[in-house]
């Protein structure tokens, strides 16, 4: 079994959640999603200004089996993406809770029907 930060929110389409000190939301997939995916060699990543629904798709991760789309697991406005991944989209596999972030929202509201590591635990068992 991978290690799930406890410290990280997650949603059940397998996107983790970060609280900033700013309270902007670091979003990007789990362990658990970028191993399902294997090599990922593309990220599609949202523009800045862009607004989504919660369980809405945000992104694409594309990977040398399938493309996957990526969900916002909150409802806001992207106030940064992690354009690393455009010259190295493995940091999603080699740094899925690190380097390998995929966007910072500002939520509009308060995260919902998020999980809890525990949570996810049971979710992927």
């Amino acid at each position: 079994m991978s290690s799930i930060p406890e410290e990280l929110l997650y949603a059940e389409t397998h996107e983790w959640v970060r609280e900033r000190e700013d309270g902007t939301l670091l979003v990007g997939i789990t362990d658990h999603a970028q191993a399902a995916l294997s090599d990922v060699v593309y990220v599609e990543l949202p523009s800045v200004g862009d607004s989504f629904e919660a369980g809405q798709g945000f992104a694409v991760a594309e990977s040398v089996k399938a493309a996957s789309d990526i969900y916002a697991p909150v409802a806001g406005t992207v106030v940064e993406v992690n354009s690393q991944l455009e010259e190295a989209p493995e940091l999603v596999n080699e740094s899925p809770y690190e380097l390998g972030w995929i966007a910072a929202f500002q939520p509009a509201g308060t995260p919902e029907g998020l999980l809890d590591a525990a949570g996810y635990c049971k979710a992927i068992a």
